[in-house]
């Protein structure tokens, strides 16, 4: 004999706003998505930190307003008193009219979390995908669903669910903006997974979070009794006391994301390393940087190490210059070797010189020390620079034998960080 709720379920899962439900919250996500797509391309952190901030900040509201709209649909139909023949208990008819919302809008997440994760594959370096944060954003979808569902069946008004949709999006993206720990219990709360991963009872808290929320407000609703809703109750108030009590400390640095991927280094040329993700990028910056260290090689007090500034370089390394994704790298390709050439000489010749007190005599210097740094970066470069207009640095230094050169070199190179102006050798 077949199951009457069963068939009900299945019912409502094939007709009605339901299976609408899922491509819209997959196009939505898809479509957010897209337009960053070189950001997030080639990092499993990054793709799903901009999957879960879509989540929380745009598909939720959508799924709030159509179980919202769903809840509504017997005081539309004028049906709501024929409810109350049927044998099938309140809170059963409301579960099954709501679970096809929110069933629907998972498998949209789903959908868009697979067209993600095949568009990054390709260009993932280290890492791999949080199976927490998946959990987390599922927990809320289905959470959000039942609570629009029950918003709909008690406000009868019919602009409700455009209402429940724009009041959920400031709700979740307000807690974005403040300073506290509480900001942690918005499941749209922006998190940078590209450099951290979330604790191992990240998932089971935040989902006992919002969907103990969930069932205290829809046993609130329908059950008969009320006063179980209590258990539900405390326990997402304890998970929501955990979470602000723990608040950034949620996450932990990623070690693999924390690993330095480095060149072969050889005969006059200098050992490059970077962070684990960007490994796929490390022929492209060898080669980018390959003019300058040949024009460093026989330099006393070169580098022969290069790092990642965001690894940390220690004392003796050189700093490369920073590129992000979706600027710098756009699908592990560096959109302008040139400019990293650039920046990362500016890295290697920059000085954080304290400001001494004005006069004339130190301006003068000190446009002397600029132009000589400009000369210094478009020789290594073999670019010139625009930043200061004299030729006479360049000039000079081109015609300068090349072991004189190297020597003068070594001597710029040895400057202090912490410097005045005389102290930079004259070109």
């Amino acid at each position: 004999m077949t199951n009457p709720a069963y068939t009900a379920l299945r019912a409502e899962l094939r007709r009605g706003l339901a299976p609408w439900t899922g491509p819209a919250v997959a196009l939505t996500l898809l479509v957010t998505l897209w337009g960053k797509a070189p950001q997030w391309q080639g990092s499993w952190g990054e793709t799903q930190s901009q999957l879960h901030s879509a989540a929380g900040l745009l598909a939720c509201p959508l799924v709030a307003a159509a179980a919202c709209w769903q809840g509504g649909r017997e005081h539309r139909r004028r049906t709501a008193e024929l409810l109350l023949s049927v044998p099938r208990s309140r809170l059963a008819q409301a579960t099954t009219a709501a679970t096809p919302i929110a069933l629907w809008a998972a498998a949209g997440y789903l959908l868009a979390l697979g067209v993600a994760f095949a568009a990054t594959a390709p260009y993932t370096g280290a890492g791999s995908p949080s199976v927490s944060i998946v959990a987390t954003d599922l927990g809320f979808l289905l959470s959000v669903g039942f609570v629009g569902f029950v918003v709909g069946r008690l406000v009868r008004w019919r602009l409700i669910a455009p209402v429940l949709a724009v009041c959920a999006y400031v709700l979740l993206g307000f807690p974005g903006y403040l300073n506290s720990e509480a900001r942690f219990l918005s499941p749209a709360q922006a998190v940078a997974l590209e450099v951290s991963v979330p604790v191992w009872w990240f998932a089971p808290v935040l989902v006992a979070w919002t969907g103990g929320i969930a069932v205290s407000v829809l046993l609130a609703y329908a059950a008969r009794r009320r006063h179980l809703t209590v258990v539900p109750l405390v326990l997402a108030i304890a998970a929501g006391t955990l979470v602000v009590h723990t608040g950034a400390d949620l996450f932990r640095d990623d070690p693999a994301m924390a690993r330095r991927v480095c060149s072969e280094a050889g005969p006059g040329t200098p050992q490059i390393c970077v962070n684990a993700s960007d490994a796929p990028v490390l022929p492209q910056m060898s080669q980018a940087l390959a003019g300058m260290f040949s024009r460093l090689e026989g330099v006393p007090g070169a580098p022969t190490k290069y790092v990642d500034t965001q690894s940390g370089p220690k004392d003796g390394e050189a700093g490369l210059a920073y590129v992000m994704r979706g600027w710098g790298i756009t699908r592990n390709r560096l959109t302008d070797p040139r400019g990293y050439a650039s920046d990362t000489a500016l890295t290697l010749v920059n000085r954080d010189c304290q400001a001494g007190p004005p006069g004339k005599d130190r301006k003068k210097e000190a446009e002397r020390v600029a132009r000589t740094t400009d000369a210094v970066i478009s020789w290594l470069t073999g670019e010139d620079s625009k930043r200061y207009a004299d030729s006479r640095y360049l000039a000079h230094l081109k015609t300068m034998p090349d072991a004189d050169r190297k020597v003068w070199l070594g001597r710029f190179l040895a400057t202090p960080q912490r410097c005045t102006p005389a102290e930079v050798p004259v070109l």
